[in-house]
């Protein structure tokens, strides 16, 4: 069979069998040892062996159940709590001052934990019915906790990030590092946004007629919530960047700073642990099934000249390097919107890193534009995740096409933003290249 056949066969099926709402994991496992069965030779099946014994001495990986295992025990420490309590204090008295303060805690939570979920879940139940009793528009208010909440993806420790270093054979702490400045550009447009609504449209975030602003003691006072957040992060992003700590290295430490944090606020207890160990498993569980199925569906279309057909094909093509680009990028947020986030890294990065490197693109700066796409997908209605962790935590009165209208304005600036990470390179990766020096 022809290499282009086999390209046309493994897609084909792959999206089938999607369509039928199997898990991916299963579906990518399934379809390559079908394949190899059928198609090429029976004895082949000892690569999807090789593959998952090399999934299982993989040491990046261990990265991933520790910085999972952090985020379990912090979101039930009571710090995110303290830290909505003094950004309410401090940003009370500006108008729009609660939406801006919600992106502020998005941004220090995805720098503790680099959970997507955590952060929406967390801030749907905090900011959200605070936002919506202070009047404030549901659309900005609940646009504003989606876009804000997928921060995590960018912003380390991330991660997806990890995996798709892991994936693209690339530094992994280069490539965490690299996330902060478009995420801190991300977050600085959401504010622009949310000032400029509430400028010009002030009954979308209004001013309580009523509001006394806290005396300055207490203020001061509830910036001792910040101490443990910013410690955190100094010691994870810190150790990474400074080269004194791996990743892997820097997620143990996080963990140890997870656990004296919930000791601190008198949170960690038996139940707590348990708790957090099991939804650890349950989610390291996901992921790494995933990255074995992903793993052994590659390499089966590597082995069967899949990849080499599509690269050929990407050289036949008489357009520009960054047209080639766009189309990746387009393909990549359309895949948010219908397919797991680990699925598409570990699915597509294998494929597009050739075509990028035949390009003569930076696989980190390359990583950080993949990075913005999938955070696009996560908005992009009807299917975007973070719609549906927003949808449990949204109050009867609201319906989803509230959620849809708020979360497009957002969806539109993470499209400003992937244009900027785009004309601007050398920015995007300033910081992995200072780790170098």
């Amino acid at each position: 069979m022809s290499s282009t056949a086999i390209l046309i066969l493994m897609f084909g099926g792959l999206t089938l069998f999607m369509l039928t709402g199997l898990p991916i994991a299963f579906v990518l496992g399934g379809l390559s040892l079908l394949i190899t069965v059928l198609f090429w030779n029976p004895q082949a099946v000892i690569i999807l062996v090789l593959q998952i014994f090399d999934t299982m001495k993989s040491e990046a990986l261990l990265a991933i159940p520790l910085y999972i295992l952090m985020a379990a025990l912090l979101s039930r420490s009571g710090v995110i709590e303290k830290l909505y309590r003094a950004m309410e204090l401090w940003f009370g008295r500006l108008r729009g001052g609660l939406a801006v303060g919600t992106v502020v805690i998005c941004v220090i939570m995805a720098a503790m934990t680099g959970v997507v979920g955590a952060a929406v879940t967390a801030m749907g139940m905090l900011a959200l019915p605070e936002m919506l009793r202070r009047k404030y528009s549901p659309e900005l208010a609940t646009g504003t906790i989606c876009a804000s909440g997928t921060l995590g993806i960018l912003i380390p420790p991330s991660v997806l990030t990890i995996v798709y270093a892991v994936t693209a054979q690339v530094s992994i702490g280069k490539m965490l590092i690299a996330g902060i400045v478009p995420g801190l550009i991300l977050a600085a447009l959401y504010i622009v946004y949310i000032l400029l609504v509430a400028w010009l449209k002030p009954g979308a975030a209004p001013l309580r007629e009523d509001y006394a602003p806290a005396p300055l003691r207490e203020r001061l006072a509830a910036l001792k919530a910040l101490v443990l957040p910013m410690l955190l992060i100094v010691l994870i992003l810190g150790s990474i960047f400074l080269g004194i700590a791996t990743p892997t290295e820097a997620a143990a430490v996080g963990v140890c700073g997870a656990l004296i944090a919930a000791a601190l606020e008198k949170k960690l207890n038996l139940d707590a642990l348990v708790s957090a160990a099991a939804d650890t498993g349950k989610a390291t569980a996901m992921i790494l099934w995933i990255t074995i199925g992903a793993k052994a569906y590659v390499a089966i279309f590597t082995g069967l000249g899949g990849a080499d057909s599509l690269l050929g094909l990407i050289r036949s093509l008489e357009v520009g390097p960054y047209v080639i680009l766009a189309v990746m990028l387009l393909i990549l947020i359309f895949l948010g919107t219908v397919l797991d986030e680990i699925g598409i890294i570990l699915l597509t990065v294998p494929v597009f890193i050739p075509i990028v490197k035949f390009l003569g693109f930076d696989e980190i700066w390359f990583g950080v534009l993949y990075a913005i796409t999938i955070q696009m997908g996560y908005i992009t209605p009807p299917f975007g995740y973070t719609l549906f962790y927003m949808k449990g935590v949204l109050p009867k009165a609201l319906h989803m096409g509230i959620v849809y209208r708020g979360v497009m304005p957002f969806f539109l600036l993470q499209g400003v933003g992937l244009l900027i990470a785009m004309a601007f390179p050398g920015l995007m990766t300033i910081l992995p290249r200072l780790m170098e020096n």
